[in-house]
């Protein structure tokens, strides 16, 4: 690791002002992804700025129909949170496999969705989910948040602060787990609203992505037989060592359908 001056900040404002004054510094939440990231040697911070002490970017809460959970909530407080389990089951279950006990216990939600891993699994929900990102400036919607590889529609020096997810009928996913690291292979999220059918897709682009053909074939019949006559065109997936674009369509095709299985046998929320 390069040298770096650690700052530890206990409100929003000095961590903005420390990020405005230090013009080569990184914010740090859980460090599940810069911290080995400094170990290689493949970023060199002048300042770290520790955010986790920022309580008002921290809880879960429903409010008017919308979860609303902190930047720097960890995955295994998600996972384990009933408010999230009462509210978006689906949530809470992506969180509890995420990687493994340590990076669920140290990772952030925050920092996850910050960072854009194309394989994380975050985005699937707050894509799906046609989520908010709150941030330090405003709030972004889902469809305009996420751009290519680890790249968002972030400023420099903006922090995410937290989500704002509209709680839908019923939601589900399903995930191909990379054996060591834990992260997917490919991952769908299902989300059903009364009025449209989401579905997003994670590990198998440049970024996360809508399967728009998928979600128009389900919002006119909701059913595993509306998936038959659908392929997922393998010319828009990367073709690479770690799997060819048809491995990758057909995994996206075979996720899609054991998500919306485990989303068919939940019964629909009642919002009324």
């Amino acid at each position: 690791m390069y040298e770096t001056t650690y700052l530890r900040a206990h409100t929003l404002d000095d961590a903005l002002a420390w990020l405005r004054e230090h013009e080569d510094a990184r914010p740090l939440s859980g460090g599940m992804t810069l911290i080995p990231t400094l170990k290689q040697r493949l970023a060199a911070p002048s300042h770290l700025i520790d955010l986790t002490r920022i309580e008002a970017m921290r809880g879960i809460a429903v409010d008017g129909g919308v979860l609303r959970v902190g930047a720097l909530t960890k995955h295994a407080e998600v996972a384990a949170s009933p408010v999230v389990a009462s509210a978006i089951p689906a949530l809470a279950q992506l969180a509890n496999v995420i990687a493994d006990p340590q990076v669920r216990n140290r990772g952030t939600m925050g920092g996850s969705v910050a960072n854009n891993d194309p394989a994380a699994d975050y985005p699937s929900a707050v894509l799906a989910l046609g989520a908010h990102v709150e941030t330090s400036q405003r709030r972004i919607a889902a469809d305009d948040y996420f751009i290519d590889t680890f790249e968002t529609a972030l400023e420099p020096g903006e922090l995410v602060t937290g989500f704002a997810y509209p709680i839908p009928l019923r939601a589900a996913y399903a995930k191909l787990r990379q054996p060591a690291s834990g992260y997917a292979v490919v991952g769908v999220f299902i989300a059903q609203f009364a009025d449209a059918i989401r579905v997003a897709v994670t590990g198998a682009g440049a970024s996360v992505f809508r399967w728009l053909d998928a979600e128009r074939a389900l919002a006119a019949e909701l059913s595993e037989a509306a998936l038959d006559s659908l392929t997922m065109d393998p010319g828009v997936l990367p073709d690479d060592d770690n799997g060819s674009s048809a491995y990758r369509a057909h995994l996206i095709q075979t996720y899609t359908r054991r998500a919306l299985r485990t989303l068919l046998a939940q019964p629909p929320r009642d919002l009324a």
